[in-house]
């Protein structure tokens, strides 16, 4: 199949863009033998892309965002000389990633949420892909970035008013400020484990507001996009709902009168 027969399939322009650069990544790397890699992207470009991978009958890449349970990640393609180095995890990732450190005077700690470090980047003109996780704390934030953009971005959050202040650092990956992220407990009462049900329970809306959310393409399960709100969840699934948060499935810990089930769900906060 030829570039343009893949391009075709796509009607959506952002898609096709999306969908172009990555056969521009995978004649990279071809040609020159040496890794490359795509800019970030959230769950639903991945998916895409990796469909294309499929597709195209290439294993030989890897997705990452700098850590384990990254939500905004790269795809990083290599060469097959280069296949036991990625496999052992030998790699050095930080020849793509660096981490962009920002620290907070005493009088602002506490004073900024992902929202406000997310619109300062979008302030300065710096495109939202070269930015993977925002990572918050009480002190700061942890900015994962492409290496390329990481001096345009210090740079450029330097000059505004609610950073100056502040103390920039560049980190390698393995110095990210990583905090364990907090949950809560709740019970759901569905009438089945079908996603449209346990999603319009979990953000309380109508069940064909959910049904909505699903066709948008905004749900995820183990990060992998839904589409149809038939599919079933099952225990220890990880469902994510874009603009909404991360949830994790629990047990069934009974059931009503009116054979309905009632769900344990882990929120994260």
């Amino acid at each position: 199949m030829n570039r343009q027969e893949i391009l075709n399939k796509y009607i959506n322009d952002d898609d096709r863009i999306l969908v172009s650069k990555l056969l521009d990544k995978i004649e990279f790397v071809n040609k020159r033998n040496s890794v490359g890699h795509t800019d970030f992207l959230d769950m639903r470009q991945r998916q895409l892309l990796e469909r294309v991978m499929l597709e195209l009958k290439i294993s030989n890449y890897v997705a990452t965002g700098g850590y384990k349970t990254a939500e905004r990640t790269v795809l990083v393609i290599y060469p097959e000389k280069l296949e036991e180095i990625i496999k052992n995890d030998q790699f050095d990732y930080n020849t793509i990633f660096e981490v962009v450190r920002i620290n907070l005077p005493n009088e602002l700690k506490g004073m900024y949420s992902h929202r406000d470090y997310l619109g300062a980047i979008i302030k300065i003109g710096m495109k939202r892909e070269k930015v993977g996780d925002i990572i918050t704390s009480k002190d700061g934030a942890d900015l994962i970035v492409l290496k390329e953009s990481e001096k345009y971005i210090i740079s450029g959050l330097k000059e505004l008013t609610r950073f100056s202040k502040a103390i920039f650092q560049s980190w390698g990956i393995e110095k990210l400020n990583i905090e364990e992220p907090k949950t809560q407990l709740i019970d759901i009462i569905i009438p089945s484990m079908r996603i449209d049900s346990i999603v319009s329970e979990i953000i309380r809306t109508s069940r064909a507001k959910a049904v909505t959310i699903i066709k948008e393409e905004r749900v995820f399960i183990n990060h992998e996009l839904v589409t149809k709100g038939a599919k079933e969840v099952k225990e220890n699934d990880m469902i994510t709902v874009r603009g909404k948060g991360r949830f994790k499935i629990g047990k069934i810990i009974n059931n009503t009168r009116k054979g309905n089930l009632v769900l344990e769900v882990e929120k994260y906060v």
